[in-house]
């Protein structure tokens, strides 16, 4: 019994040296920035719950423009790897080029609702139904914020659109270095404008937060463009990437049909998530806050399995791309495996630590205090989270995308959505219990997952297809 369920499980030394090479540099890369945003928005919580607020409703903003651009560079970057598995390196050229058109779309319409909606947007946020806090302020800090932050829209989508093609050859350790240097430098400018530097820099506030986050993502950007140019070698796809800007027309209809679902897919869920965090911001501006201090330590710890789920697309879509089908299997049991496992002891550090955290921040105590709540769901529901994440990404890496659509988007906004805006605005239960009711659907989509991954239809080499042979 015991041997079956290693053999299927549990991998040798050289399987989990593979996944920690590829893992490492990510999770490191993620960590830092994660830490950085943790020391952000602490520094910004120091100057009061109407700023803090105002800056997390903006985020929730850029959260859901970070995601379309990861699902816009995901669709192609399905097709780069296992291109890149298949040592097709024009094939991987074209999903670059794809990424670049998608990449400027969805910046260039994130900029001209941010540029005319500000106000709207943010106001969807603030309800005054609350007795802490006063939304006219959190309003004006929020649009201060929002309007620096249009600045680092194209090069985060720029510095997206290059790693994700990094990654796809097996290669993290730059993008990880070009995220060490871009968020060191931005927790430095974080406190010089933000607090200010005697005579020399004057405090910024939010404005001063804003602007180191754009400075860092130019940085990053920088980075990564200048490395892939001057490493050609590493990096054959980019040879003569600019010199034309067509993509041919099988691999375009591949590359639609394929990544438009998992585009809008990620379009789609984030601004799901933007909605569930606004069902609950209907309970007044001290929900806005804790979950902010909730979700701010959350993102640190969720790092981990965020990661080794992307490891999976990159493992599996490589062998799927090689044709080894039964290889890309098992190691995606044992990658499975791997991330819920590591996610429970996380989950449990995090209930340990997350009761002191919100402490830390200059806000009312029944902030603090339903903060604390809010974390100990976050971390019971983490295990969970990891298991339909890493199914997630098992669906993808064959190519299954209208299924990953289904089992991601349309869920959250047929279940989980109206269940989340029935509880918060019919019913007279704390904000702790909808919390917790809407966080634990969750289990749903596990058992779903279960199905999906067991049945073994997302093993699919997609390069091979009719119609996507470069």
């Amino acid at each position: 019994m015991w041997q079956k369920f290693k053999s299927k499980f549990i991998g040798d030394r050289q399987f989990y040296q593979h996944v920690l090479f590829l893992a490492i540099p990510m999770i490191v890369q993620n960590a830092i920035t994660s830490f950085v945003s943790f020391l952000d928005n602490i520094m910004v919580g120091q100057i009061g719950t109407e700023q803090m607020s105002g800056v997390a409703i903006v985020n929730q903003l850029m959260f859901v423009f970070n995601i379309c651009i990861f699902g816009g560079v995901s669709g192609a970057g399905i097709f780069g790897t296992q291109f890149y598995g298949k040592g097709d390196y024009e094939g991987q050229k074209y999903a670059f080029r794809f990424k670049m058109y998608t990449g400027a779309l969805i910046a260039g319409l994130a900029l001209c609702l941010f540029g005319f909606g500000s106000t709207q947007l943010i106001s969807l946020y603030l309800n005054d139904t609350g007795s802490i806090g006063d939304i006219t302020l959190a309003l004006s800090y929020g649009k201060d914020y929002l309007a620096v932050m249009m600045v680092g829209l194209i090069p985060f989508a720029l510095s997206q659109i290059y790693i994700s093609s990094i990654r796809e050859t097996g290669q993290t350790l730059v993008p990880m270095l070009a995220g060490v240097v871009a968020v060191v430098t931005n927790l430095i400018l974080d406190y010089a404008f933000i607090f200010g530097v005697g005579d020399f820099i004057p405090a910024m506030g939010v404005v001063g937060a804003a602007i180191a986050t754009v400075a860092a993502r130019f940085i990053e950007c920088a980075i990564v463009v200048v490395w892939t140019h001057m490493h050609k070698d590493k990096n054959p796809y980019i040879v003569g990437a600019y010199k034309s800007p067509l993509i041919p027309r099988h691999i375009l209809k591949g590359i639609f049909i394929k990544g438009t679902p998992l585009m809008l897919n990620e379009m789609l869920w984030a601004s799901g998530m933007t909605v569930i965090v606004q069902c609950y911001a209907v309970r007044g501006l001290e929900v806005v806050a804790a979950q902010n201090i909730s979700s701010t330590i959350t993102n640190l710890f969720n790092i981990v399995y965020l990661q080794l789920g992307g490891c999976i697309s990159i493992v599996v879509g490589q062998l799927l791309g090689a044709g080894k089908t039964k290889e890309a299997k098992d190691a995606d049991n044992k990658m499975i495996f791997f991330s819920v496992g590591c996610c429970v002891v996380m989950a449990v550090f995090m209930v340990i630590v997350g009761r002191f955290f919100p402490s830390i921040y200059n806000t009312e105590e029944s902030i603090k205090e339903l903060a604390k709540d809010f974390i100990l769901i976050s971390a019971l529901v983490m295990p969970l989270c990891s298991f339909s994440h890493c199914t997630y990404f098992t669906l993808r890496s064959g190519g299954k995308t209208i299924i990953t659509f289904l089992f991601d988007s349309v869920y959250t906004w047929v279940l989980v959505i109206p269940f989340a805006y029935f509880l918060s605005n019919h019913t007279a239960l704390s904000i702790q219990i909808v919390f917790f009711l809407v966080q634990f659907t969750e289990i749903i989509k596990v058992c779903i997952g279960v199905f999906m991954v067991k049945s073994g239809s997302w093993m699919q080499n997609i390069v091979d297809s009719p119609g996507t042979n470069a």
